[in-house]
């Protein structure tokens, strides 16, 4: 009896863990309040506060202007413009967000990753070289060159790029099974971090010289 009353015990709490992640919604929307000043009136669902629904809208679930390109004129040549729950409040709850990836010839989205989303790309113009890299132990690198029309997956929380390997300016949209699927940047967050990680531990991490490292964390942090 004690051997069957643990094994109960077991498999609820396993049973438990298994569906602790967002739940569907309950009701139509829930538009993420802005200003939260409002807020004493509004439910705080999914790290937003949500609009009294009879104050809602239209314009709570529009977004202009992604039709204008993104200024690539920086060091990795590319700009991404978000379309997430910051930018359109009407997504709160909805799972889902969208990003144009504007590149300049050779221009490149650096390995990156999304903690919280999926990301499937369709390329809208120009040729982009892709990849994502599997976890470990395999470190698998999935690679595709792709052209106008094509589409290719980033599966959640993988280190994954885009480069544009034409003479010509190259263009994507993603979309993202995540209201706010957050981006880490592999180099900005490991060599511009605030404060800086520890010289001692990036040297031996990455097998490179201790100037290097510091180098790095100069050239991405711009810490002293």
């Amino acid at each position: 009896m004690k051997a069957y009353s643990v094994t109960v015990a077991v498999f609820a709490l396993a049973f438990s863990l298994a569906s602790a992640s967002d739940p569907d919604p309950l009701q139509d929307f829930c538009v993420a309040l802005k200003d939260y000043s409002d807020s004493k009136s509004a439910i705080f669902i999914n790290g937003k506060f949500c609009k009294d629904p009879k104050l809602v809208k239209p314009e709570d679930f529009f977004f202009e202007g992604l039709n204008i390109p993104g200024n690539t004129d920086n060091k990795v040549g590319s700009n991404v413009t978000t379309v997430n729950v910051d930018t359109l409040p009407g997504l709160n709850t909805l799972g889902i967000s969208l990003v144009r990836i504007d590149f300049a010839p050779y221009g490149e989205n650096p390995p990156h990753t999304h903690p919280r989303g999926t990301e499937i790309l369709v390329v809208l113009k120009g040729t982009l070289f892709v990849g994502f890299v599997t976890s470990n132990p395999e470190n698998r690198l999935f690679t595709k060159t792709l052209n106008k029309g094509d589409v290719f997956v980033f599966p959640i929380g993988l280190i994954h790029f885009q480069l544009n390997v034409g003479k010509t300016n190259a263009l994507a949209v993603s979309g993202l099974s995540s209201q706010n699927p957050g981006v880490i940047t592999i180099a900005d967050a490991v060599f511009g971090s605030n404060p800086p990680i520890n010289p001692d531990v990036l040297t031996k991490a990455f097998q490179l010289d201790k100037n290097v490292v510091e180098d790095l964390q100069k050239k991405f942090g711009g810490h002293n």
